[in-house]
């Protein structure tokens, strides 16, 4: 299976948006840019919501059809494991590959030795097409980095074996992450990650390392945008490389993660990609969650209620909701409004406080937070919720849609300057 050169992933916590995330894609297409829309979910989402993978595959294929969809698209296993892939197996074509737990466990000495030995030709100094400073690899250097990501890089060898074994080969599309952990990797340590990655057999079509920076949910990307901008464009040039260098596919590609909005680094990235003519995967997680959000504030009645419900459910359940997010959300809680106080707002000052316009002295950062991890009140609330998406769905989808294309797409894909 081929991916494409552009594809995006379009995560859906609850199934409702498919034909309007399609409809950004389709937008796309008309301005002459093929991208390859990617339904993903995690098992973490599925087990919050009491979802399955084959509720994705029913929203994927349902949206196909009713857009008239001629194009390659996929279902992505996102972040998925040897103990949780099974699954996926019969409904995902997409498996993203997830180690980031395994990072830096110590590898064996032999492993090491062995590694070492077969990878002598990394030693010395390199000069990588798009990268000005040679690259330099001693002994010591190559050593410690095996020590730190063979482990992982043999799991997710295991993994994609496994699925393998299960599902013919043709049929399936991998992605290997590693950008949930503490600590970026170099485009050394991509290089000789990549060369493991070869010794594994894994044909992988992209890969997700750790960028410098914060990529906090729901929100833009808090760092130095230049340092980000240098570190992507050697870690393509660092693709390119290993792509000749070890035989991976080459179509091999970056993928950028996370449920951050990456607004700042949309530009830098573009024109990255113009630049190496290369391809790029990206994630919009939960983003989709936020704009059903907006869209019910913006309906008014019962919709508004819901979203007010929500939010000062979420509050009061801060703690437990913003747990398992805590690396990758920054709260202040003394910008969180008084639930009292949300209860006065009109649609228009719901919407405001909650849609990321940084151009809009109204938007709020916090709130937008922890209503992006808040998903499971509105999973708890049920039908409550989810009639309420059916019943206002041409205000969310319209939101959806101008999200997705308007704030991701365009200036992602299409615009020099924003």
């Amino acid at each position: 299976m081929i991916l494409g050169k552009y594809s995006f992933g379009i995560g859906d916590r609850f199934g409702h948006q498919g034909k309007a995330q399609l409809a950004a894609i389709l937008q796309a297409q008309e301005q002459g840019l093929e991208i390859t829309p990617v339904w993903n979910k995690s098992n973490r989402e599925h087990t919050i919501i009491g979802t399955s993978p084959a509720d994705v595959r029913r929203e994927a294929d349902a949206a196909i059809a009713a857009c008239g969809w001629k194009k390659p698209y996929y279902v992505d296993a996102d972040h998925i494991g040897l103990t949780n892939v099974d699954a996926f197996l019969s409904t995902s074509d997409f498996f993203t590959l997830d180690v980031a737990d395994f990072i830096g466990r110590p590898a064996p000495e032999a492993d090491i030795q062995a590694f070492v030995k077969k990878h002598k030709d990394l030693l010395g100094s390199h000069q990588v097409k798009g990268i000005d400073a040679r690259i330099v690899i001693d002994e010591a250097r190559l050593r410690s980095i095996a020590a730190k990501y063979l482990v992982a890089l043999q799991q997710a060898g295991n993994t994609f074996r496994h699925i393998e074994a299960r599902k013919d080969l043709s049929r399936f599309v991998t992605e290997v992450s590693m950008d949930e952990t503490d600590t970026p990797q170099t485009p050394v340590d991509l290089l000789v990650i990549l060369a493991a990655l070869a010794d594994e057999g894994i044909p992988a079509q992209t890969i997700a390392p750790k960028f410098s920076g914060r990529f906090n949910k729901g929100v833009d990307y808090v760092g130095d945008v230049s340092r980000f901008a240098r570190e992507f464009e050697e870690d393509l040039a660092v693709i390119r490389f290993a792509v000749e260098r070890f035989g991976l596919p080459g179509d091999l590609k970056l993928s950028v993660h996370s449920g951050s909005d990456k607004f700042s680094i949309y530009r830098p990235i573009h024109r990255a990609l113009k630049q190496f003519n290369a391809g790029v995967h990206v994630k919009t997680a939960g983003t989709t969650w936020l704009e059903e959000l907006i869209g019910l504030a913006l309906a008014g009645g019962d919709g508004l209620a819901i979203a007010k419900d929500i939010y000062a459910q979420a509050l009061s359940r801060l703690d437990e909701l913003c747990g398992p997010y805590a690396t990758v959300i920054d709260i202040d809680k003394t910008k969180l409004p008084d639930p009292d106080q949300v209860r006065r707002w009109d649609s228009a000052q719901f919407a405001a406080a909650l849609r990321h316009d940084r151009r809009c002295p109204q938007y709020n950062p916090s709130l937008r937070q922890l209503l992006h991890v808040g998903y499971k009140v509105a999973a708890e609330l049920g039908p409550r919720f989810t009639e309420a998406l059916d019943k206002h769905e041409a205000i969310i989808a319209e939101n959806v849609t101008a999200n997705l294309y308007e704030r991701h797409i365009r200036p992602l894909f299409l615009e020099d300057k924003r």
